[in-house]
């Protein structure tokens, strides 16, 4: 059974990385693999030979072939098991979408009121040059707020209005793509792998910025200095006139950064999920995006009394659900998989082999240049036990952040500046990808020369968090003992 299962990710991914040629959205090859893996989990029940119990952290299994404990029950028990399972990781998927949702209906806002047409005033120079070093890290710290996807789309648009030559135009794009993932890595809202990291209690806010803004910021500056060097970067660029933008650009610009950013400090402050830091924010903005709209507060009418679409049912309407219903396939595939244990087996046959873990993740960043990273992160959750904030899991967010940068196919950052700037595959290997790998192992020998945290005092924490939160269950009056599991 688990080799069927196995058979039907691979099928699936190959049919998402086919999508041109199958004229085909990956979103659809992503939804069937789901269905068709809990299908065969359901079915092959009573068969199962390992099991990871999502809830309690804890593996089965059904022989001595696991030095873990046995997995037993019968058939009806067996199946309100995987219910049980279906249930918890479709939880914290809808977490994982819902808050990427709110973030997207946040920046559609922003850009209802064009907001972002006003950056295009920061920018005055005249330099190719200096213009390669404003774009690139505009393109690195705001991606680190409003994600790599968003920050490409508003800095490519931003240089149709300053370039008319397209060519030049597609230079800068190749920057901008490797300025943006450098800038995603080192936030947990900047990029989706590092988002599902944070939400997964495998990094801290703090920890992540700490660990990983020096290595992302090496990232580019490497690059950017070659780059200062070639020809494409020489003389001036000619000046386009500018267009009127909304009265209320940057105040809705910076409103919504601001609250973007207030949602990490929402969830250190209450402790709550940030997914609904992020509805907050969203509720907040929309508030105020109304009043500036002169419109009445009311979200369930898509049109005024004249007919007109307000910001917040547009900003929704905006959403790009295909993109979201691809996460959902790819997620809870890798659930599935992690869930028969599928990712623990292959986890094991790593260590078994002997392969340094930072051999390996220096492989999967690699790798992550070919296949998308969110199954590669989502797999890699499941196979390292570490505590939170180990060295293991700052060193996957920056991979799988930076290495998709190698090929224009290899993070979402690429593949939307392909389409817009109707970039090949090849111009991009053959001027940009030289340049993202020297980033990305230039960031790789910064991270790993950086002085890390002793193992045993993350251990310490992560029982300290255990013995606490057990303890306030006692406290409150319940008489249930309450297990926290090492995730």
């Amino acid at each position: 059974m688990t080799l069927l299962i196995f058979t039907v990710f691979v099928l699936g991914y190959i049919a998402i990385t086919m999508e041109h040629t199958l004229k085909m959205d990956k979103l659809i090859p992503a939804l069937l693999m789901m269905v068709a893996c809990w299908t065969l989990l359901i079915l092959g029940v009573d068969n199962l030979e390992i099991w990871l119990d999502p809830a309690k952290g804890v593996i089965l299994g059904s022989d001595g072939e696991y030095t873990v404990p046995k997995l037993t029950g019968d058939h009806e028990h067996r199946v309100e098991m995987i219910n049980e399972a279906l249930l918890h990781h479709f939880g914290k998927t809808a977490e994982i979408l819902i808050f990427l949702m709110g973030a997207m209906a946040i920046v559609e806002m922003i850009d209802f009121f064009d907001g972002f047409s006003s950056i295009k005033g920061m920018i005055k120079t005249r330099s190719k040059a200096k213009l390669l070093w404003i774009v690139s890290f505009l393109a690195f710290f705001l991606s680190a707020i409003i994600d790599n996807l968003t920050a490409t789309i508003v800095l490519i648009t931003i240089l149709r209005k300053i370039i008319s030559n397209q060519e030049d135009r597609m230079w800068y794009a190749g920057f901008i793509i490797i300025a943006a993932n450098a800038g995603g890595a080192w936030t947990p809202i900047g990029d989706v792998t590092t988002t599902m990291l944070w939400m997964a209690n495998k990094v801290s806010t703090g920890e992540l910025v700490i660990h990983l803004g020096l290595p992302s910021l090496v990232c580019i500056l490497l690059p950017l200095i070659v780059g200062n060097f070639l020809p494409a970067f020489k003389g001036q660029i000619e000046v386009m006139e500018d267009e009127q933008t909304n009265p209320n650009s940057k105040l809705m610009l910076y409103l919504g950064l601001f609250l973007i950013i207030c949602v990490p400090i929402f969830k250190t402050v209450t402790h709550l999920p940030p997914y609904l830091g992020m509805m907050l924010s969203l509720a907040v903005f929309a508030i105020i995006a109304e009043f500036l709209s002169n419109r009445a507060i009311n979200l369930t009418d898509a049109t005024d009394s004249h007919g007109h679409s307000g910001p917040t049912m547009k900003a929704l309407s905006k959403i790009e659900m295909p993109s979201v219903l691809f996460f959902l396939g790819i997620l809870m595939t890798v659930a599935a998989m992690e869930s028969a244990g599928l990712i623990f087996n292959f986890g094991q046959d790593v260590k078994n082999a002997g392969i340094p873990e930072g051999v390996f993740v220096t492989m999967l960043g690699v790798a992550s240049a070919i296949i998308d990273n969110v199954p590669l992160v989502a797999a890699s959750i499941g196979m390292f036990q570490e505590p939170m904030d180990a060295e293991v899991w700052h060193f996957i967010a920056f991979a799988a952040g930076t290495g998709g940068s190698m090929l224009i196919i290899g993070s979402a950052a690429g593949v939307v500046a392909m389409g817009m700037e109707k970039i090949s595959f090849f111009w991009y290997m053959k001027r940009i990808s030289l340049l993202a790998a020297l980033g990305y192992f230039g960031g790789i020998g910064v991270f790993l020369l950086m002085p890390k945290k002793d193992p045993s005092e993350l251990e310490k924490k992560e029982d300290k968090k255990q013995v606490e939160t057990t303890h306030h269950w006692k406290t409150i009056g319940t008489e249930t003992t309450y297990f926290v599991s090492k995730q």
